[in-house]
């Protein structure tokens, strides 16, 4: 018998070797803020500080330290701002206007988690620490709290950028992440050669399209410099760069759907080594000329053996996002029914709190901000379909208050306590393969905060405030919106489709470049980096990253969809059928751009396949305008 989507989300966790050194990471967060505080006589502070550790370590993913910097650091400083918009609110507004403060901040910073990953996580951090700012009653004035939140979070991405990981002991200290993530794209190169003319090529080739936006975001993330400042960093970029033709001839071999000989994922599997020892490739076995696609793979071995000799830097092949770009995530379908879901939720959630606080439903304890916190967790999407969290995030409280109300009888206050703190922190790493025992663990880390900062046993009230925010959350969740449902879908959809036509738009553009016929290797051997060919190319892999991206987050947003509640799920229907189309036109793609800087012309076999695909997802679309792909007039072959 197989389960509902909703109900088989629910259950299913991450699978991987534990992260040790993130282990580590929380073991030395919030639990030691916590104790350097009370020794210091400033207890409610460090409350404050351990939470932010505690949200950045949830955070910790695992990556580069590069790309750390910009996953924790950008959501600590919103949280900061969401600190002192909060304890100012609480403190000089009343209930209402309160409310409808909070429901304002929940608009703005739903909209914006619609930009991103890193967005998300800074939305989630400004409701957090506003809902905390107001609801939590501190001594402290609200920037003082926004320093303690702020240090909390820079403690951890201090250990983050300090201590040294598995990875870095074997090798360079300043390469953690970097150099593994580019390994896996020469690897995932193999794969799919290996797989070329089976029916394991399209998974081979997801597999290769996460492996380089994995390295992408390694290497692309914040720097004190435009471009890479030391030897070794440049050699890695060139690298990567190097890797980016012979995963599009890969893709080509692939889409002819012709086995290919086994030595040509030799020469990749090599190159992937000597990444990982980070040192030179050695004789590189030639795949064979036979084929145009055959000829680019020889082509790139030669280019990457020599980029691994030179190792004079090279283009990572991403364009920052403008402020268009942002202005048209926030509002477009996507945000719009984020933000206002997200409003909804927070506001609603914040006012039943405000509601029982000021009735006394909740007797002596005066912290009414675990409702809106909750349903801030519960509201966001990224973190799986609606029922799956709801029902993830009500076991995993009541586990924890449990188990909680077990250690509070039985531990000394505070050192029992400042202790429990530093293991939950340790286990958040672990715990955040599935939202239930994350939640869990946090449940437990931050009743014990909070006790640690004077407040009484409260298991039972967090566990009513809990089912409250499910509630809440389940009812706003299923409300009809201004507009089309499954907006999130319809917005990735978009983008892919706007990215397939780009890139497929500048790839038939090449047709009127005049490139000899046959001329593969004489080009390669007469043309330099700085001529047009060149920065054609490099402009041709920017828009090709840009589009598989774009359709791997769709998958991501269409597959969230897919497992929600019936009422919810048919919003998406189709959408998946839509973006297998579009991955098929990009594949053809940039078969096409492989065999243009063979021959200068395409074959008929080519055109006519493009124009089958976009036919079936014209057909697909039924016309709703969700995606629109032309195909320009193009040359031939012969």
């Amino acid at each position: 018998m197989h389960l509902p989507p909703w109900l088989a989300h629910a259950l299913r966790a991450q699978r991987g070797p534990i992260p040790w050194s993130a282990v580590v990471r929380g073991a030395l967060s919030a639990g030691p803020l916590l104790l350097a505080a009370v020794l210091v006589d400033q207890t409610s502070l460090g409350v404050v500080a351990a939470i932010a550790a505690m949200l950045a370590g949830i955070n910790d993913r695992p990556g580069s330290r590069r790309v750390s910097v910009k996953r924790i650091g950008v959501p600590a400083l919103a949280g900061a701002v969401g600190m002192v918009v909060g304890t100012y609110a609480g403190e000089y507004v009343g209930a209402v206007p309160l409310t409808v403060v909070l429901t304002l901040v929940g608009l703005v910073a739903g909209g914006i988690s619609a930009v991103g990953p890193v967005a998300s996580g800074a939305g989630t951090q400004v409701l957090v620490a506003s809902a905390i700012g107001a609801g939590m009653p501190l001594p402290e004035e609200g920037w003082l709290r926004a320093l303690a939140y702020l240090g909390g979070a820079c403690w951890l991405l201090g250990l983050r950028l300090v201590l040294p990981t598995p990875g870095a002991l074997a090798g360079d200290f300043r390469f953690d992440g970097e150099r593994e993530a580019v390994a896996e794209v020469y690897d995932a190169v193999a794969d799919l050669l290996a797989a070329a003319g089976t029916e394991h090529a399209i998974a081979r080739r997801v597999a290769l399209t996460a492996a380089l936006d994995h390295a992408q975001d390694a290497l692309a993330g914040p720097r004190l410099r435009r471009y890479a400042s030391s030897a070794a960093e440049r050699r890695l970029h060139a690298q990567y760069a190097a890797a980016l033709p012979l995963a599009e001839a890969a893709t080509a071999l692939a889409w002819a759907e012709e086995a290919v000989p086994g030595r040509a994922a030799t020469g990749p599997r090599r190159l992937a080594a000597a990444v990982r020892e980070n040192t030179h490739t050695g004789p590189l076995p030639a795949p064979g000329r036979s084929g145009p696609a055959l000829r680019a793979l020889d082509d790139a071995l030669l280019r990457a053996a020599e980029a691994f000799d030179r190792g004079r830097g090279g283009d990572l092949h991403t364009r920052r996002l403008t402020v268009r770009d942002l202005v048209r995530s926030v509002f477009g379908a996507g945000g719009r029914e984020y933000g206002l879901r997200v409003a909804l939720c927070f506001g609603a959630s914040a006012a039943v709190a405000q509601a029982l606080h000021h009735s006394h439903w909740y007797g002596e304890h005066q912290h009414w901000y675990w409702l809106p916190a909750t349903a801030v967790f519960l509201v966001k999407p990224d973190l799986g379909p609606l029922v799956s969290r709801v029902l993830c995030r009500a076991a995993g409280t009541v586990l924890g208050a449990l188990v909680f109300a077990g250690f509070a009888l039985v531990l000394p206050r505070p050192e029992g306590l400042i202790a429990l703190v530093a293991v939950s922190g340790a286990l958040i790493p672990v715990a955040t393969r599935h939202f239930a025992a994350q939640t869990a663990v946090v449940t437990v880390l931050v009743l014990a905060l909070v006790m640690v900062g004077g407040e009484p046993q409260a298991s039972a009230g967090r566990i009513t405030e809990t089912l409250l925010a499910c509630a809440i959350v389940l009812i706003v969740g299923h409300l009809p919106m201004p507009g089309q449902r499954g907006g999130g879908v319809r917005s990735r959809l978009a983008a892919a489709g706007g990215a397939a036509q780009a890139y497929l738009a500048h790839v038939l553009r090449e047709t009127e470049r005049p490139v000899p016929r046959g001329a593969g290797s004489a080009v390669r051997d007469t043309r330099t980096e700085d001529t047009p060919t060149e920065d054609t190319r490099a402009l041709r892999w920017t828009l090709r990253r840009e589009a598989y991206r774009a359709l791997a987050e769709a998958r991501t947003a269409i597959a969230l969809a897919a497992a929600e509640l019936p009422s919810l799920a048919r919003h998406s229907e189709g959408a998946d059928e839509i973006v297998a189309v579009l991955e098929r036109i990009v594949d053809t793609t940039t078969a096409c751009a492989v065999h243009l800087d063979d021959s200068g012309r395409l074959t008929p076999e080519q055109v006519h396949r493009l124009t089958e695909l976009l036919d079936e997802l014209g057909r697909l679309d039924g016309g709703r305008g969700r995606v629109e792909i032309r195909l320009p007039e193009v040359p031939l072959a012969g």
